[in-house]
């Protein structure tokens, strides 16, 4: 049975940092390619980051270039997402997904979701 399990979530004030984590079960995790998505409430889901599966490479929405690092631990069957220098519109429900072949950025593309883990920064 496939399961993304997040966790790291939680409250932070502007300018903190959180690692997100997660964990994947049920399925050849060196195979697909990981990402994050996150969604505010009233709006729609969006691309945060993702890790290819071959050679580790990282894209990144242009509200976090700079702030967010993707990174994976095949051994571990683990993505992580450090989070830095928060902002309040970071705050949302960030999901774990995963996906076959190329890297997506549109959330119809993946194949897999977590249930998701709610980061909310104070002002």
């Amino acid at each position: 049975q496939v399961q993304l399990v997040e966790s790291g979530g939680g409250l932070v004030q502007a300018g903190g940092s959180l690692r997100l984590s997660c964990a994947a079960f049920g399925f050849t995790f060196g195979n697909y390619n990981m990402g994050w998505f996150r969604q505010a409430p009233g709006k729609e889901r969006d691309f945060v980051a993702a890790i290819s599966w071959r050679a580790g490479g990282t894209y990144y929405a242009d509200s976090v270039k700079g702030r967010f690092t993707i990174s994976r631990d095949n051994a571990k069957s683990m993505v992580y997402l450090q989070m830095n220098s928060l902002k309040p519109e970071d705050t949302a429900v960030y999901y774990c997904v995963a996906k076959r072949l190329t890297i997506g950025t549109r959330p119809n593309e993946y194949d897999y979701w977590g249930q998701g883990t709610q980061v909310t920064v104070s002002s």
